[in-house]
């Protein structure tokens, strides 16, 4: 019901969630992937925030939802190229061409939405972390490997815990030793020496972590 809304005006969109861009150092040329990709928000944010662009591919697992991710596309008259897959599984879906840029938003507990979806309080247990936290640490694997040569990864989650967020991070460079760890100098969120994390705010935004990671070109 926002005027002008499905003539593309406006998108609405958390502002924790905004600031994927603002991370990602995009330039015109370059390859990007958005992994778990729906419903799409971020897809559309990089692509308005850079022009030019080489290629932009969009992936969720869901079939139900990635639907929802062209619905976003044709109403901002944008475009990119969507797959249904499994982002962790790139034997089935990737191309052998690595990119310049990912963006990994990767599936969580989701407590940081609590303020606007307080039935997590109910339906989140303890025990759904240590299997999350494997998913989220295979999936960070899997996408810096078709990383290319002095490309960025910024990994993302909307969870508080920091089982899901800088634990990732820390065991992830304890595997991967060439990864460099990116600091992140920005007025928002705590300083997690891996990464900052947004805690809710209930007159502002969600709770989100962010973390960049950066391949060495040798």
């Amino acid at each position: 019901n926002l005027p002008w809304f499905e003539d593309g005006a406006v998108s609405v969109q958390d502002e924790a969630a905004q600031l994927c861009t603002t991370l990602m150092d995009l330039l015109p040329g370059q390859r990007v992937l958005d992994a778990c990709a729906a419903p799409g928000g971020k897809t559309c944010a990089i692509l308005e925030s850079c022009a030019d662009l080489s290629e932009v591919i969009a992936i969720d697992e869901s079939e139900d939802r990635l639907p929802r991710v062209q619905e976003n596309l044709d109403r901002l008259d944008l475009s990119a190229n969507l797959l249904q897959a499994d982002a962790a599984d790139i034997e089935q879906w990737w191309d052998g061409q690595a990119f310049d840029r990912i963006l990994l938003d990767v599936p969580c507990s989701a407590t940081g939405v609590i303020r606007r979806h307080p039935d997590i309080k109910l339906l989140r247990r303890e025990s759904d972390i240590v299997p999350l936290a494997g998913i989220q640490l295979g999936l960070l694997n899997a996408m810096w490997s078709i990383l290319k040569p002095g490309g960025r990864l910024v990994y993302a989650t909307c969870s508080v815990f920091p089982q899901e967020n800088h634990r990732i991070i820390q065991r992830f460079l304890k595997q991967q030793e060439h990864a460099q760890l990116v600091p992140i100098e920005a007025g928002w969120g705590l300083d997690m020496d891996a990464g900052r994390n947004l805690l809710p705010d209930p007159n502002s935004h969600d709770g989100f972590f962010y973390a960049v990671l950066e391949k060495p070109d040798a």
